[in-house]
């Protein structure tokens, strides 16, 4: 192997370029149609789960719930914010005035949940879940989230949905997180 060789691979390693395990984690999350709209509202700039991965960025293909029942959406999430029930209450509360009840509700027998901040969000015409079915043979909407590296055919369809153009697409920044 000659040393020039040797250096590409190193920075290629160093930056993640050619490494298909490198970059966001990508994963599948089924949403509620109400909640995804508060994202465009800036309402909502975390995600808020009762278990996540932790320590990592993820790419978040979305599959909206019924009644719209689509696979389309692709949100970027920084790595989680992982504390006590209280303190992600806390977070939801500065963010949106009364949320944080509802948060704390839905965690509070945890010893520690998740808030995850929204970095990006784009939305793609996509595919309804009977084009999914059709595409793939069979498909269940997740309950929590699916890793999609550990499931390649749907991995591969979200990417081919998400090299289209998007329909619309919105950067949450700082000013709107107001918290963490």
């Amino acid at each position: 192997m000659s040393n020039a060789w040797r250096a590409a691979s190193v920075q290629e390693s160093l930056f993640g370029e050619g490494d298909p395990l490198a970059g966001p984690e990508p994963v599948l999350m089924a949403l509620n149609p109400d909640y995804y709209a508060l994202f465009w509202r800036h309402a909502k700039v975390h995600e808020f789960r009762r278990r996540f991965i932790q320590g990592q960025a993820t790419r978040w293909f979305v599959y909206l719930t019924a009644p719209v029942s689509r696979l389309g959406p692709v949100i970027d999430l920084a790595p989680a914010i992982v504390d006590s029930p209280e303190r992600i209450a806390e977070i939801a509360e500065r963010v949106r005035q009364g949320n944080g009840s509802t948060v704390l509700e839905y965690v509070k027998d945890l010893d520690q949940a998740f808030a995850i901040p929204v970095r990006r969000i784009r939305e793609y015409p996509g595919l309804s879940v009977a084009e999914v079915r059709a595409e793939l043979g069979r498909f269940h909407p997740p309950q929590g989230y699916v890793r999609l590296r550990q499931h390649p055919g749907l991995l591969r369809l979200c990417e081919r949905i998400a090299a289209g153009e998007p329909v619309r697409e919105m950067a949450i920044d700082g000013e709107h997180r107001r918290c963490a």
